[in-house]
């Protein structure tokens, strides 16, 4: 297959039936895009809005096993989806807008146009930090700008940094964050915080941490990286400028992108996906979930990657069970 055809025809693979078809292209995805073609399943995996997932807006990942010197986020997910491909998988950018779930195999539709089948699905779309929608966050995002403090906080070790938010995300992030900044300031828009008593008491507790009440982040300084922040206050509307922050993690909370899933799958108040036990089994026969979609806790790369080996291996054993089911029935029929 040439480039052209990986990223615009659909033709080749309209009105066909898969055994697999994953929607998403991140860790998750990719993985089960791997684990499933090593099991000849020929997996089918349609990339989405943002191919690669999150990862493609990360610079430096340090913590990702395999990769002692670090690596860039892009250039993982290209390592991911090429060794894939090596196995079978087949990786098209295109996104799945629309799912018949009244039977199987499910009928699923491309860009509102190319219909085909999958007698299983495994649902890896992720989730979506939510950002302040500033021109200067978006600008320095990966610069500075980030979401994940697990994921970058230790590129700001005897830094000052900012971490906007008053949930228990937010006060998790801080906390976290003291183990390698000088100083973390918690930007929150109201007098007192949202996060659960505990984790206030912790925050409270840690000397490293200050609060900067009724006041939200305006603006984020630097041309190409964070040189400090402007921040205004909710009561006076006076503008503060805190010229040492290098850093700023946004910690307003995240959105699984599973709209197209709701209604029909059993989820959490939030959007996450649930699962059966241990599994990656959803609450539809032939549907399974991996990555950030159904993993409200942990959103690590490898910890989104084990779940896609979870799905791709459940996929298998679900596939061999109906097989083994059908041909049972088949032979009853002609006796």
């Amino acid at each position: 297959m040439n480039q052209k055809q990986r990223f615009f025809s659909m033709e080749d693979i309209a009105g066909k039936t898969f055994d697999v078809v994953i929607v998403g292209s991140g860790p998750a995805g990719l993985t089960a895009a791997l684990y499933a073609a090593r099991a000849d399943l020929k997996p089918l995996v349609f990339e989405g809005p943002e191919p690669g997932g999150q990862l493609m807006q990360t610079t430096d990942v340090e913590n990702y096993p395999g990769y002692p010197e670090g690596v860039m986020g892009p250039k993982m997910m290209e390592d991911f989806r090429e060794q894939a491909k090596r196995f079978g998988a087949d990786c098209r950018y295109g996104m799945v807008t629309d799912i018949d779930f009244d039977k199987r195999p499910y009928k699923l539709t491309v860009d509102e146009e190319t219909e085909l089948y999958a007698k299983a699905i495994i649902v890896s779309t992720g989730a979506s930090a939510k950002w302040l929608g500033l021109d200067s966050e978006q600008r320095l995002r990966g610069k500075g700008v980030s979401a994940c403090a697990t994921c970058d906080g230790a590129f700001f070790r005897d830094q000052h940094v900012v971490v906007v938010g008053g949930g228990d995300t937010a006060m998790e992030e801080a906390t976290f964050l003291t183990k390698f900044a000088s100083k973390v300031t918690v930007l929150h828009r109201r007098q007192e915080l949202r996060a659960s008593k505990a984790m206030q008491t912790r925050a409270f507790k840690d000397d490293k941490i200050e609060f900067m009440w009724d006041s939200e982040l305006h603006k984020v300084l630097g041309d190409e990286v964070v040189e400090g922040v402007e921040v205004i206050n909710n009561e006076t509307d006076e503008i503060t400028t805190l010229d040492d922050v290098t850093g700023v993690f946004i910690a307003i909370g995240h959105k699984p992108n599973t709209d197209l899933f709701k209604g029909v799958l059993a989820m959490d108040d939030v959007g996450y996906i649930e699962t059966k036990g241990q599994s990656t089994r959803t609450d539809m026969e032939g549907i399974f979930a991996c990555g950030d979609a159904m993993d409200p806790v942990y959103r690590q790369a490898v910890t989104a990657a084990g779940t896609g080996c979870r799905a791709a291996l459940d996929a298998e054993k679900f596939l061999a069970e109906v097989e083994l089911s059908d041909e049972a029935v088949a032979e009853e029929h002609w006796k």
